[in-house]
């Protein structure tokens, strides 16, 4: 049975255009200006993104999908499969405009339903992949049903990272110069947690990013009780293999059984900058 519903993401939920296709997720670009050049997110390396601050001392910025983005996917999705319903999984709404302008290129299209799935970057990513997966199970499965499946893997989809330093979120504005030369004096890391859809700092992690990984991921695990069935690992440019075998060994000792990595795309980089590490797993019993 051919399943009616399409799914819709930003190219900021990180997903490749390879696991799009794999799972006929269409994606929609949002924007990434360095100087005076503004450029589709995705289709670029985030490497130029590191490269461009290190050239200037100044991060990328990052935009939101526009209107004319959306109508164009929508009107391609409609004109191919008029009988399907377009379901929306949207960037966290209170980080961007872009759920917004989602809405208004939507208008008089009742073909069209969108989620604020309250998630940035991989964890829009988990959300997306989970729900293609329980559709292609579940092709029978209604609009109502799906958003209401769709709700409840929101709901357990817990995200954090850790950025290797401050750099980028002084040159973003988002800390002072005195926190963010306090913070690398003292190699702290503080590790951002997706609440609610908003970008929140908490704990704070100090000393090496690869002895403070495997503290993260225990951390992390037994504070959301994170179901033990699947991991996703996220890297930024410049995270090194030793980071890499730390996170792994701890994941299975842990006992996770399968570990996901997925790379940073332009937009979240831009925050985070090089060699990020960060976790997103299911809210679960262990």
């Amino acid at each position: 049975m051919e399943q009616h519903i399409v799914l819709v993401a930003e190219t900021g939920s990180d997903l490749t255009p390879e696991l799009a296709r794999e799972y006929g997720v269409w994606l929609v670009p949002m924007h990434v200006s360095m100087g005076d050049r503004t450029l589709d997110d995705g289709t670029f390396p985030a490497e130029d993104v590191c490269a461009y601050y290190d050239a200037t001392g100044r991060v990328p910025q990052t935009s939101a999908s526009t209107p004319d983005n959306f109508t164009r996917v929508l009107d391609e999705i409609h004109q191919k499969w008029p009988e399907k319903h377009i379901l929306h999984l949207a960037y966290s709404a209170v980080t961007t405009c872009s759920y917004q302008n989602a809405l208004l290129a939507s208008e008089g299209r009742d073909y069209v339903t969108h989620i604020d799935t309250k998630h940035v970057s991989v964890g829009q990513a988990a959300v997306v992949l989970e729900a293609a997966k329980l559709l292609r199970e579940h092709p029978e499965m209604d609009v109502e049903e799906a958003v209401a499946a769709v709700r409840e893997i929101c709901a357990r989809t817990q995200m954090c990272f850790l950025p290797r330093n401050l750099d980028y979120l002084r040159a973003g504005g988002r800390v002072s110069n005195v926190v963010a030369l306090t913070g690398n004096l003292l190699n702290l890391h503080p590790c951002i947690e997706i609440i609610d859809g908003r970008l929140l700092a908490k704990k704070k992690y100090r000393g090496a990013l690869v002895k403070q990984i495997p503290k993260l991921i225990g951390d992390f695990a037994d504070k959301h009780q994170l179901d033990r069935e699947h991991l996703y690992f996220i890297w930024s440019p410049g995270l090194d293999d030793a980071c890499r075998r730390a996170a792994e060994e701890c994941a299975a000792a842990h006992g996770f059984r399968k570990v996901t990595w997925m790379k940073t795309g332009c937009v979240i980089t831009c925050h985070g900058g090089p060699s990020c590490f960060g976790i997103v797993g299911f809210a679960g019993n262990p």
